[in-house]
């Protein structure tokens, strides 16, 4: 499996009333490093013709992150077939997970927006290296 990984330092901006990091934050993390890692795949490859949209999130709040902390974000390709693909964002402070999600993607057509199969140069683009 290709893991993508990033980290995120946790500022004022990312805590809620609760002093941790507010859930909205992890699930902008989670398209974030989806994006980043889509962007790295996709490299020397005309995307143009698709986009992907978000069906489904799945997020586990185990622990919790304050300000300040340090978080290694993890991201990986799992189950990839027909329409959809999940993709897997786990957050980590010192090696303790915190959060783990799991979103569905759905490929669409870039210009009518209607759900496509995924083709085989996708597959192989998402493939682990």
């Amino acid at each position: 499996m290709s893991v993508f990984k990033t980290n995120y330092t946790v500022v004022t901006s990312n805590i809620d009333e609760l002093n941790h990091v507010n859930n909205v934050v992890y699930l902008q993390w989670i398209q974030d490093i989806a994006n980043l890692h889509w962007n790295e795949l996709k490299q020397g490859v005309d995307t143009a013709a698709y986009v992907w949209v978000v069906i489904r999130h799945e997020i586990d709040y185990l622990n919790q992150a304050l300000l300040g902390d340090t978080l290694l974000a993890k991201t990986w390709v799992g189950k990839t077939a027909g329409l959809k693909s999940i993709r897997h964002v786990e957050f980590y402070r010192n090696n303790k997970l915190l959060v783990k999600a799991q979103t569905t993607f759905c490929l669409l057509h870039a210009k009518s927006f209607k759900p496509m199969r995924i083709t085989d140069e996708i597959l192989a683009m998402l493939a682990p290296k």
